[in-house]
């Protein structure tokens, strides 16, 4: 923040304004600044910063000339970032000793970076190259005291409000930038779906793969080709997840949310046995969801109308508490039937047991094996060991 230089918002006579952004804020190094919230206006020869109301007033602010940039780029924001804001790193030369006073006077940091919390207007980094490389400054350059040439009658203009052309030729022009823009969107398209092409090639021959071994009864998968077919199917996901900024009301964010988690949750809970833990519900459907993650609250006010929407899937409490989601096909006759005949089977079992022997979770199979008391098809031992159920011999032999 040290090359930064307080300077009026009216541009000087030799310079030339590109193009601006709004809502952005700065970064000295990594660390946030109180300076947010403003708009980023290029020209030839600086980057200016200065918050909405202090520009269109003509009044002070923050000016960083080009002439200090050695070069720029995106930051990445990283798998485990949850920003939407996109980041422009500028990495600056070391302290300029004849520079006018600014904001700090001393920072440890070479680099700051521009925060662009409405998105980044792509032509803003192509406006930014070509002025780098055009380096107008070494051709015309400003007046070393700029806040004292901007003062003088007749040696400064105010920024432009709206940028405009006119006639066949600013037409043209106008219609060729649209075009630039969109070609470059399409080619950054192209570049996604190459990717996903990529890596369908190699998920369909891992599959193909573990098939094949399946079939062949050799049991030989390796670890590695596991990992790597687990996460090919993590990074599929919800091409169109349900936000709350899409819907006026909370209401109607939480009906179409709640018709989402029917569409992709009803074949995995069918597949599972009818029943999945709201906890095992909340990573399911973050995971499938990429960036757009939900938060518990929103989730659990979804799942409280999947019933009034009459889903196929409704939320369930049971008496301990524990919340899951539910077939409405699942029927708690077949699953107290099923345990019971295990209890026979085995004489007594533990929800450890019961959860490796049907494939679900421990918390499930503890759920299980309480419905399972409740209408007498078992009884409990709560001893030191564990807690274990046993058949209820009562039901069955003759007082």
């Amino acid at each position: 923040m040290n090359r930064f230089e307080y300077a009026d918002s009216r541009l000087i006579s030799v310079e030339t304004y590109i193009t601006r952004e709004r809502n952005v804020r700065l970064y000295d190094g990594d660390m946030k600044t109180t300076f947010e919230g403003g708009e980023v206006i290029l020209t030839s020869h600086r980057l200016l910063w200065g918050r909405p109301e202090d520009i269109s007033q003509r009044r002070m602010c923050l000016s960083l000339p080009l002439r200090y940039i050695i070069f720029f780029e995106e930051e990445n924001p990283g798998p485990f970032s949850f920003s939407r804001s996109k980041k422009v790193i500028l990495h600056l030369l070391d302290d300029i000793l004849d520079k006018m006073p600014g904001p700090a006077a001393y920072s440890s940091n070479n680099y700051i970076k521009l925060s662009f919390k409405e998105g980044l207007n792509s032509p803003f980094l192509t406006h930014l190259s070509d002025a780098l490389t055009n380096k107008a400054w070494e051709r015309v350059p400003l007046l070393a005291n700029t806040n004292c040439t901007q003062n003088e009658p007749g040696n400064s203009k105010p920024l432009p409000v709206i940028k405009t052309r006119t006639g066949i030729i600013g037409i043209e022009r106008s219609l060729q930038e649209k075009q630039k823009a969109t070609d470059e969107s399409i080619s950054m398209a192209f570049q996604d779906l190459r990717k996903l092409m990529e890596m369908a090639k190699d998920m369909v021959s891992i599959s193909k793969t573990i098939s094949l071994k399946i079939r062949e009864k050799q049991g030989d998968i390796t670890e590695d080709e596991t990992v790597r077919f687990k996460s090919y199917l993590m990074s599929l996901g919800i091409d169109d997840p349900v936000t709350r900024d899409a819907y006026k009301s909370n209401n109607e964010y939480f009906r179409q949310l709640a018709k989402q988690l029917a569409k992709i949750l009803e074949d995995p809970i069918r597949e599972i046995g009818g029943i999945m833990a709201l906890t095992d519900v909340y990573c399911r459907v973050n995971r499938a969801r990429g960036m757009e993650l939900l938060s518990p609250e929103d989730l659990l006010n979804a799942c409280r109308q999947l019933a009034p929407l009459d889903l196929p899937i409704v939320l369930r409490v049971f008496d301990s508490g524990v919340m899951v989601l539910q077939a409405r096909s699942h029927d708690d006759s077949v699953v107290i039937e099923s345990v019971a005949e295990l209890l026979r089977e085995k004489g007594s079992i533990t929800a450890e047991e019961l959860a490796q022997s049907a494939g679900i979770s421990i918390l499930l199979a503890r759920e299980r094996l309480a419905v399972t008391e409740k209408y007498g098809k078992a009884c409990r031992d709560d001893s030191i060991e564990a807690l274990r159920f046993y058949p209820n011999r009562f039901l069955e032999e003759d007082g």
